[in-house]
């Protein structure tokens, strides 16, 4: 029986996968056509379980040739000799186990200088022996190297770039014989691999790729993908999910990111029977979905060490997100901005109409809650609601919203009686979400709404043992502007199938009358509270 998979590569006769087909087809296209790139996305993408497809699919009119740089140790990178007869003797490895096909004079050629013990083994002559392979070779040769980020600062890779490169050149120029293509993978862009070597030398500051075909193939995973790869579990366990309403929650939480789509697959799968849910039939549901993102936000992974460690190494960058996330601030995307792209670069935002924003609302649920750990400040209502958090659930499992924005408002206005409106419109949404999060933590989730996150106005969405709170926080302009919350808030209600809504408004009026109310709008019931 197959399984969800979530470490190195799938293997479709193993694994349930998303179909790749298409994009396999997409990168086929390109290397018809001769062309040399770098599949360069964010850790635990899919790269490798690509490669390996394509090498599979090109066996039929190429000859592929598939390395990983993660076999050559620091040592292999330290002299141009040390690296070519590292090279070498990975072919020839692969050539014994049958994966890399070579004629009997190239085989010979790389078994010697992998095994010469003079100081005359250069590039220069590691090509030679290419371009006669290449020459040789009954099918055109594809070179696919995995893990380039492993030679990211070593001057001995960029030189062999620039090789590749020349060779790219000559074949166009003057019909000398080079790989039909070549395809780099890894987390870096080569711009950013160059920009780690510090020489005055002309050929070492200009980019050793600047021949490179840009890699436009969508690699995240939309509904329907999910759907296809959810269609086939179900095929299997005969769940009675709903396969399409599941693959929507699940891409509204990833955004197609593909390790955080199979690990959702696979806690549901795997971990929720029996201690969650009686049956599989119980667990895939939006419910389970939920949960499922519960326990994965909980856990410690390398992914989201990776994303939380690149940013604590931006610290103006951490800044602006913290400000989109908590104030809705509004940050320009800028394509020559270095740590911007590079953080597009490691997977942890994206661009949003020329706008930053983050890439998913898993990172986006990460992030909020490791922006109010940090806050020391509001550690007071921290420690408040971690005491009361019992009183706000009932006897029948319901959270109880009102007593959390009563509990709050008193306990708010206690510690901070007298706030300048401009102190509390930057700082009272996060005041609120750090009462919550102890509520919260270990039964329920919250995410934000992201067209909703501005100065004036937040939708906030609880997640609690299968079921939705909607909370929009804003900033009180006035009663006329509070019916068009209202308003709004009723179609939000609509839209997730709710009849009760809440809203919190941080009020800068003196004589404004704190507490909680409960109002009715035509058939939704409204209970607003004011801070």
């Amino acid at each position: 029986m197959k399984k969800f998979n979530t470490t190195a590569i799938c293997i479709p006769s193993k694994h349930y996968m998303v179909d790749l087909s298409s994009r396999i087809a997409q990168i086929r296209k390109m290397v018809d056509a001769g062309e040399y790139f770098t599949i360069n996305r964010a850790r635990q993408y899919g790269k490798t379980t690509t490669l390996n497809m394509l090498r599979k699919t090109l066996g039929d009119s190429y000859n592929p040739v598939s390395l990983d740089f993660q076999k050559i140790s620091t040592a292999g990178f330290s002299t141009e000799k040390a690296f070519c007869q590292t090279f070498a003797s990975i072919i020839c490895d692969g050539i014994e186990y049958g994966s890399i096909y070579t004629d009997d004079e190239t085989a010979t050629a790389l078994k010697t200088m992998s095994e010469d013990d003079s100081e005359n083994v250069r590039l220069d002559h590691l090509f030679r022996i290419l371009r006669k392979w290449c020459h040789r070779s009954e099918k055109p040769i594809v070179l696919m190297i995995d893990e380039v980020d492993s030679a990211a600062n070593n001057q001995v890779f960029l030189d062999f770039l620039a090789q590749l490169r020349e060779g790219y050149i000559n074949r166009a120029a003057e019909g000398i014989p080079a790989f039909q293509s070549v395809i780099l993978a890894g987390v870096a862009d080569i711009k950013h691999l160059k920009s780690k070597i510090r020489d005055e030398d002309q050929h070492k500051v200009n980019s050793p790729w600047n021949i490179a075909t840009d890699f436009l193939v969508d690699m995240s995973f939309h509904t329907e993908d999910i759907q296809g790869m959810l269609e086939e579990y179900e095929a299997d366990h005969h769940t009675g999910m709903d396969t399409g309403k599941i693959a929507g929650a699940i891409e509204m939480y990833t955004g197609g990111y593909p390790y955080l789509v199979s690990r959702i697959c696979q806690v549901v799968d795997e971990r929720l029977v029996p201690d969650v849910f009686p049956d599989l039939f119980s667990a895939w549901t939006a419910y389970g979905v939920d949960e499922a993102v519960k326990q994965i936000l909980a856990e410690k992974n390398m992914l989201f060490e990776s994303v939380t460690g690149k940013l604590t190494n931006y610290p103006e960058l951490k800044k602006q997100i913290r400000n989109i996330l908590l104030r809705g601030d509004t940050y320009a995307w800028m394509p020559y901005n270095e740590q911007q792209q590079l953080l597009f670069m490691y997977g942890l935002i994206r661009n949003d109409h020329n706008t930053v924003a983050i890439a998913n609302r898993m990172f986006e649920m990460l992030l909020y809650t490791q922006f109010i750990s940090e806050n020391k400040e509001n550690e007071v209502l921290k420690q408040l609601a971690s005491a009361e958090k019992s009183v706000f659930v009932s006897e029948d499992g319901w959270l109880d919203v009102p007593k959390i924005m009563e509990h709050f408002i008193r306990e708010h206005n206690r510690i901070h009686p007298d706030q300048s409106g401009k102190f509390l419109e930057e700082e009272g949404r996060e005041r609120f979400l750090t009462y919550l999060s102890p509520i919260l933590n270990g039964t329920g989730t919250y995410s934000i709404e992201e067209q909703t996150r501005t100065h004036q106005r937040m939708d906030v969405v609880i997640h609690y043992l299968g079921r939705r709170y909607v909370i929009e926080l804003k900033i009180w302009h006035g009663s006329r502007y509070n019916e068009k919350g209202e308003k709004q808030i009723r179609e939000y209600l609509d839209y997730f199938g709710l009849s009760t809504g809440y809203m919190l408004s941080f009020n800068f009026n003196r004589r404004k009358e704190s507490g909680v109310r409960r109002v009715q709008i035509g058939d939704k019931i409204l209970f607003e509270g004011i801070v």
